[in-house]
Parts: structure tokens; sequence; C-alpha cells
């Protein structure tokens, strides 16, 4: 959804910037704005967009290996604009930092394995190109073909996903056609589309605790892709967001979120759900709302986070319950957040209907999005 870290990301950038900060006369920088009527055109806008201020491409999914046993993973990549001086020529000019996360969910280890990485970009080890998809931090790389499946290569810390995610369904515009408000202000919107429903197959490797052969598994399963990117910030009310898109087994695609304020009310809330025909509904603030069922209380940062809850779309309540409990992600030498993420079933009236990721930032602490 609409700033997933995109505020803390602003907290690495000034830890990666520290020593090429502008002077205090330098005025400030400025981005491109979303505005409403600007159509997400395909396939340029599956690229970069180097003139906003935060970026992302997020692909979630459930794999089953040939065991039977699920796993989850997640691969993300930010592209930041710093606001460096676009005047500089030096190669080395920080004007673009390219952050990545990966993680995989792992029932039979009991908790997320997860990796990060950040640099500037720039010399063709960390870039985000724009016209299609086609971005890449050392040997992470996340690559759209011609015929629109996206290639995955990660060699991460634990484990290493080399996947191809293969659309089955054409990109569901979120908000009006691509703008999508985050807030009651017309400015809090961001350009977003999804591609739910994607077919995975590839490759996962993982190191054994008790060898040192690593496990390679032939896996397939399902991927919801989302792309944003915006140059807003979020109501300084809000400390965080729960967020779900969910694959439904009929071929129906679910997206809902809701933005949590400071006094433990909704800033905003939006939803919609796609039929397995193409028909869209959508829900507004007030048709929207989480509920935590469960909490489960990280051994690590003490964390408190509602990882089974319900999701309202109307009059229809959706059941969220997570693939396994320890799902925190630990990005601080990254973004600096510490958030929830992870693999959840979905049911409705006490039957399983689909599968889907759950995000759950601000737990920890507060966002300031004022810094």
């Amino acid at each position: 959804m609409f700033a997933r870290l995109s505020v803390v990301l602003w907290l690495a950038i000034g830890s990666a910037l520290c020593v090429h900060a502008a002077p205090a006369s330098a005025a400030a920088p400025t981005f491109a704005t979303v505005t409403p009527g600007r159509p997400v055109v395909f396939p340029q806008d599956t690229g970069s967009h180097p003139g906003y201020r935060t970026e992302w491409w997020y692909a979630t999914g459930w794999l089953n290996t040939p065991d039977g046993k699920p796993l989850g993973f997640q691969i993300t990549f930010f592209r930041s604009a710093t606001g460096h001086d676009a005047a500089d020529p030096s190669a080395f000019a920080p004007s673009q930092l390219i952050i990545a996360h990966a993680a995989l969910s792992d029932p039979s280890l009991g908790r997320l394995m997860h990796d990060q990485r950040i640099a500037r970009q720039g010399f063709g080890l960390a870039y985000a190109k724009t016209g299609n998809t086609d971005v890449k931090l050392d040997a992470w790389q996340l690559v759209r073909a011609p015929d629109g499946h996206y290639d995955v290569k990660v060699n991460a810390n634990g484990f290493t996903l080399n996947l191809q995610l293969k659309p089955t369904q054409g990109p569901l515009m979120q908000g009006d056609n691509g703008y999508s408000k985050k807030g009651p202000l017309s400015a809090q919107a961001s350009y977003y589309y999804s591609e739910p429903q994607l077919l995975v197959s590839g490759t996962v490797t993982r190191n054994s605790s008790t060898s040192t052969t690593a496990l390679s598994s032939p896996v397939g399963g399902s991927a919801w892709l989302d792309h944003e990117w915006s140059s807003t910030v979020l109501s300084p009310d809000a400390v965080g967001w729960d967020w779900l898109g969910a694959n439904l087994s009929d071929g129906s695609a679910l997206m809902a979120f809701k933005i949590r304020g400071r006094d433990g009310g909704k800033v905003w809330a939006h939803a919609v759900l796609r039929d397995s025909q193409g028909k869209l509904s959508t829900f507004e603030p007030g048709q929207v709302d989480f509920s935590s069922q469960r909490e489960w209380r990280s051994p690590r940062t003490g964390t408190s986070y509602p990882v089974a809850s319900t999701v309202k779309t109307g009059t229809v309540e959706w059941r969220l319950d997570p693939l396994m409990d320890d799902q925190e992600l630990d990005s601080t030498q990254s973004t600096g957040a510490v958030y929830w993420e992870g693999a959840v079933t979905v049911s409705r009236d006490g039957k399983a209907v689909g599968r889907g990721y759950l995000e759950l930032t601000g737990y920890n602490k507060a966002l300031d999005l004022n810094k």
C-alpha cells in the first residue's frame, strides 16, 4: 500500500547522506506530484519514476514444495529520490537510493528468514530503470519480460529465490484508475496498481542448520505484486497501517488497508474486491475495518501484533490466520523500521477461501511522518 515504509525510508536516507548534507540555505527539493486523472500506462509505468520521491515494487506469495509443505515469500525493491542537486555530474552523486528486502516464511523453522540491502544507484550495481520493470541491487533482481512475466533472483543470507511470476489476469488499478487516496486530502495519494493471481514456478534453496549442503526445492504457487509511486507523506495523525493483499481460490482478488491514528481510530481506509469475472466492488473508509482476534508478542522486540484478525468490507467479514506467528521483519539496517509482514490464510463463514499477505506497521513504534 501507499507509503509501504516510504516515510521511514527517510531515516535511512538521512543516515546514508549525512556527509552530503545540503547547506541550510539550500532550497527544498521539488518532486513530481500525484494528481487525479493521470492514467497508468502499460508497460511504461511498470518501470521507474525517478521524479517522484518514493517508489516500490512489492511481490509476496505462497509457495508449495514437492512434499506439500507451504512457504511464504516476500521480495521488495524501493527507490528513493534524495533531492540531491540534479546538476551534480559526479558518478558518485547520491541522487537515488535503492533498498531491497527479502523474506522466507518456513513453518519448519518457526520463524521468518530475512535479509536486506541498501546502496546508492550507480555503476550498474544498483538501479531502477524506466520504461519497464528492471530493478537491481547487487545479486538481487526483479525484471519484467516482454510477455509480462517477472523473473526474480535473490541470493540472500540463508536462502535463495529463483522464481518466475506469470500473469493470469490483467492488472488491478487501485483507487480511481490508479489514483489511490490514502487520506482525506487530495495530495495524500499515490499511483498504485496490483497484479494479483500471479502463477509462480521456480526453485527455493535453504541453507541447512544441520548440514553444509543447501536444500534446493522446486516450487509452485501464487503471488501478488504491488507497484506504487508518490511524493507525499501520510497525515501527521497516522502511526501505521494494516494492509492485506489476497488471492482467493475462485480467481478473485481482495485488497484492503486501514491507516491507524494516534488516538487509536481510523485515519483512512479502502478496499477493493475484483471477482473472477472482472467485476469490481469498492469500499469507502466507513465500510472497511480491521479487528484483532489474537495477538502475538515478539520475543526479540516485545512488540505485540494482531497476527489473527478479521477484515470487514461492507457487510462481509474475512478471517485472517497466519501461516506462523513469528513473521516479524527487522529492517533497521535499511529502512529503519520493525514491522510484521507474513503469509495468512483467508476464510469466510468458517470456510477457507484463499491465501494472502498481511502487513502490520507502526506497532513497534509510531512512525514519525515529519522527519
